[in-house]
Formats: C-alpha cells, structure tokens, sequence
C-alpha cells in the first residue's frame, strides 16, 4: 500500500516547469497564505552568509506585498542588510505595502534620489503616502530631486488635509469631452501612450472640466463606433468633495457600490479619482482604529517604537486612574456597611464586572454605528431607547439567576434580592451610559472611539457599588 503511494506522488524531477513552480510556492506560504518561517530562516541565512544571489533566487517570485511581509518578518536590526542584499526586488510597489514604521525604517537608510525615483513609479496616492510622513527636511530633499511635473502632483496633494480625498486620490485618469464618438474615444486611447493604463470608467466634463457623466469601459467596447459620448454616459454619478474625510469616502463606496469616483474642487472641477482597491486598505485601516481607540492603546502597531506606544496608552491610564478613584470614594461611604457583612465585599466586583461588560457591548454597537453612519439626528433618541429595552431584558435575566444563586449559597434570601436588585440598575444603567456617552461625544465633535470606554466603565462601577451598598444599608441587611 505504502509502496504504490509513494509511486503516485509525483517528484520534482518529474514535474512540468508549471507544476514545480506551484510546488516551490506552496513551500514558501502556508495554508493561510502567510509566508512559513522556515522560508524567511532560510532567506536571513542566505543574507547572513553573505549569498545575495541565493537570497535574490528565494525572493524573487513573491508577490510585493510578501516581500513586504518579508521585510516586517525580519528584526529591525537586520533590515537594512536584507533590503540592500535584495537589491533592485525592493521597489516602489513593496515600499508602497510595507507597514508605516517599517517603511520609515527603510526610507532614512535612502538617499533622496533613491526615493524620488521610487516615488515617481507610483500613483500620486501611493507616492504621498510614501513622502508625507517624512521630515521636513528630508520630505524637501525629496520633492527637489522629482521631475517639475512629479513635484507639482505631490506638493498638490500634500496641501490637502491629512486624511482627506485630496490625499487619497489618484490624478492619473481618462476624461473626455461629450461630443467625442465612442470611436473618437477608442482611437484616443490608443493613440495617447501617455495615459494611465489602470482604469475602469472614463469621466465625461464639460467645457470647464466639470464631470457631467461617467461611462464603463465595457459600454464603450460593446457599443458601435458612432454613438456619442452624450448618449451612452450615465449621467447620475457620485462626486466626492477634495476635502472630504476618507472614512466618509469609504462608506460612500459602501453604499453606492462604487468602483471608482471623481474627486472635485471647490468649483466642481474634476481634480483626481479614487478607485476601490485605495478603499479596502482605509475600511480596514479605520475599523483597526476605531478598536484600539475604544481600549486606549493608541496606534496599537507592533512595528511602533516602545516609547510611542508608551505615550500613546499612559495617558489613558492616568485618565483611568482618576476615574476609579469615583468608584473607590462611593466604597469609601459605605466602609461601615462592609464592616458589619463581608459577604457584602466578595459580592461587589460581581456586580460592577458584569455591569461593565454589559456597558462595553452597548458603547461597541454605538460606536460602529456611529463609524457606518446607522445613527444620526433622526434616530438617536430611538437607538438610545432601542438599548434601553435590550438592557432591561439582559438585567432581567442575570438579576434572577444572580438572585438565586447568591440567596442559595449564603443562606439569605434578602441578600439574593439585594443583589438582584443592584445588577438590574446597574445593567441598565450600562445600557443608557453605553449609548448616550459616544454620542455625546459625537455631538461635540469628538471621536467617540477615543475616551467612551473610560467613562463609561466609571459610570458603571461608580453606580454598581453604589446601588449594591446603597440598598444593602437602606433594606437593613447588615443591622
């Protein structure tokens, strides 16, 4: 059986130079698609042992973004010398995928010549996101050594503010006017070598560059020759603002389902495009944001330098730590009432623990909804009740089985109520802090993502303690 096995499996010899290849690739990938450890082990030797051509052999079938990955695999100290090995494999498109700090690492080992050149082999997009992270100085040194018609596109987009449709854009596109043919439009773009090869739609404008209309590439290829532009384009099309926040871009192409849209000035000039695959890369980057926001922990890069991650988190922690002190100063009041019944002290982080988990699920769900633009002015007041309702259900249910179980194992049927009473406040109290502190922050123009979990965790510890020994010395369980 094992003999007749080992026959049918085919050995490298054997295989066409199509299937070997298939063979070397799953050799360096694993079954997520994640480069395997003992591939970038054998490329860090090769460097090491100073093999550059071994090196450059393993590498150079990868994709960018894997040598990307490569490159944000290897210790930082010994990056330098894996760039420099692989030599001309490092290019625009991998600085383009590499991790910010990453990439900053790699760009100071580089003279300015070296990223201008860089810079010029890519989309505007892509070229700024390279260039506006640099020190000023060096961020000059750079723009100075770029063809005028480079610089110009770069310096264009870095006077727009940082995060904006106007960073986001790509000026390389395809706009014709309306009265050309669709036969005009194909012999145009077959002669004009100077044009962007990656494109989906063409932008229709009119006299003053102002887009009237789009129209798909495959309308123009299916269509005959003579009809005009003015005809075939769809004249409903969705316009993005230059100065426009990319986190709204991003949920305009969710909604409308869009591949790609004019970015527009202040006139209404078309300016840039932006195409979704720039999109993808922000949905994520923005819902990674939103959730380390949530628990303080600032850029929450791995590839972050150990001081930044420390000043980005402290804070906030401080800012906790004068928070808990509301919570500690309720226990304070009620020193007394712990003295007389300790149980009353075992019990207490049962109630703020779950009161807090139940405000934390509250303030994710506002918060995402906020993100996705679920809730505005119309409907706030509803989602706020809507949360409400799921707490008293939630603060039904655990204030029973709570109840219960407390009355049971200390014998105290008044305990049990007193707990089953302070967990209900509590949970809805949870419920009401969760949904209304991120958009009262919202409503002050503050990223609810940013300190709601602070507050709300005070808010729901503060009313967990207070509400548990408050009824504990009122019902007279510890006299």
């Amino acid at each position: 059986m094992s003999e007749r096995a080992d026959a049918a499996e085919p050995r490298p010899d054997d295989l066409d130079i199509d299937d070997a290849a298939v063979v070397e690739a799953e050799s360096r990938h694993d079954e997520d698609d994640r480069l395997k450890p003992e591939f970038v082990d054998a490329v860090l030797d090769a460097v090491e042992a100073d093999e550059r051509d071994r090196a450059r052999e393993l590498v150079s079938p990868l994709h960018p973004a894997d040598i990307a990955d490569l490159l944000e695999l290897t210790p930082s100290d010994r990056r330098g010398a894996v760039a420099a090995a692989l030599g001309d494999l490092v290019g625009a498109e991998v600085l383009s995928e590499l991790n910010d700090y990453v990439r900053d690492d790699l760009l100071d080992a580089l003279a300015p010549e070296q990223v201008a050149e860089f810079a010029a082999e890519l989309d505007t997009d892509d070229a700024v996101a390279i260039i506006e992270d640099m020190e000023e100085a060096d961020q000059q040194a750079v723009l100075d050594a770029m063809e005028p018609e480079d610089r110009a596109a770069i310096e264009s987009a870095l006077s727009y503010p940082e995060e904006s449709a106007g960073r986001l854009m790509q000026r390389d596109l395809v706009a014709v006017p309306e009265h050309m043919t669709v036969g005009q439009v194909i012999d145009y773009l077959r002669d004009n070598r100077d044009l962007t090869t990656d494109f989906w739609e063409i932008f229709v404008v009119d006299e003053a560059h102002k887009p009237i209309g789009t129209c798909q590439l495959s309308w123009i290829l299916t269509c005959p020759r003579a009809v005009a532009m003015a005809d075939l384009m769809k004249r409903e099309q969705t316009l993005i603002p230059v100065d426009m926040d990319q986190e709204e871009v991003a949920l305009r192409f969710q909604k409308y389902a869009l591949i790609s849209a004019a970015v527009v000035d202040g006139t209404g000039r078309l300016v840039g495009m932006i195409t979704v695959d720039d999109i993808v890369h922000i949905i994520s980057e923005e819902a990674g944001e939103d959730i380390l926001r949530l628990s303080g922990a600032g850029e929450g890069d791995i590839n972050e330098p150990v001081i930044d991650s420390y000043r980005a988190r402290v804070r906030w922690l401080l800012t906790n730590l004068l928070t808990a002190l509301v919570a500690s100063t309720i226990i304070g009041i009620f020193e007394g009432t712990i003295e007389k019944m300790v149980a009353l002290a075992t019990l207490m982080p049962i109630v703020a623990g779950v009161g807090g988990n139940a405000g934390s699920q509250t303030m994710a769900v506002t918060v995402r909804a906020l993100a996705t633009n679920q809730i505005t002015g119309t409907n706030a007041r509803r989602s706020i009740l809507r949360e409400i309702r799921v707490a008293l259900l939630n603060g039904c249910t655990v204030a029973v089985v709570l109840g219960i179980g407390v009355g049971l194992v200390f014998h105290n049927v008044q305990l049990g109520g007193v707990i089953a009473a302070a967990m209900m406040t509590n949970i809805v109290t949870a419920g009401l802090a969760g949904a209304a502190v991120p958009l009262a922050f919202d409503r002050m123009n503050l990223d609810p993502a940013v300190a709601s979990s602070i507050f709300v965790t005070m808010i729901t510890d503060s009313m967990g303690f207070f509400a548990f020994l408050g009824l504990a010395t009122l019902t007279g369980l510890t006299g």
